[in-house]
């Protein structure tokens, strides 16, 4: 596998798309419920054949990341041969939560009135593995898809 298997959840919220999987295959529901109980490898192993069309469908149109913590927020963008990351730290005492639903403009204003000292930080690699497989890796840290670059694009203004 290149990433992982998917849980019980996914697969119920992908079963439309499992059938058409096992039916590419050419195996029919009557067969998928005898592969179960007769061959329960072939069967993970058909499941995780799946897990990773999925997750390569869906990580080879990811192109940014958002990893937010109560006083820690970075943002990931992926190009076609590196990444590159900004991010912001709190220290002390203050209001900020980049765990809260907020737009940029009103985390700008927290951070403007918290007493908190603010520390930015950039950083840029190359991938040691698949574009793809480094984007499910920091996924797998916390990281969720972010459907456009408004968070990114402040980000990288304040750091500039």
């Amino acid at each position: 596998m290149k990433y992982r298997k998917l849980n019980i959840e996914e697969l119920k919220e992908l079963e439309k798309e499992f059938v058409n999987f096992l039916s590419s295959q050419t195996i029919t529901a009557d067969e998928w419920v005898k592969i179960k109980e007769e061959q329960p490898d072939k069967a993970d192993g058909l499941i995780d054949i799946f897990s990773d069309v999925v997750f390569d469908k869906i990580l080879s149109k990811v192109e940014y990341l958002e990893h937010k913590r109560e006083k820690d927020l970075r943002v990931y963008r992926f190009f076609d041969d590196h990444i590159k990351m900004y991010g912001i730290m709190v220290k002390g005492k203050n209001i900020v939560d980049f765990t809260r639903n907020e737009s940029p403009e009103e985390m700008i204003t927290q951070l403007q009135i918290s007493g908190g000292q603010v520390q930015f930080f950039t950083g840029e690699k190359k991938y040691k593995f698949s574009k793809e497989k480094e984007i499910f890796l920091i996924m797998e840290e916390g990281a969720l898809i972010s459907k456009d670059s408004t968070l990114y694009d402040s980000l990288k203004q304040l750091k500039q």
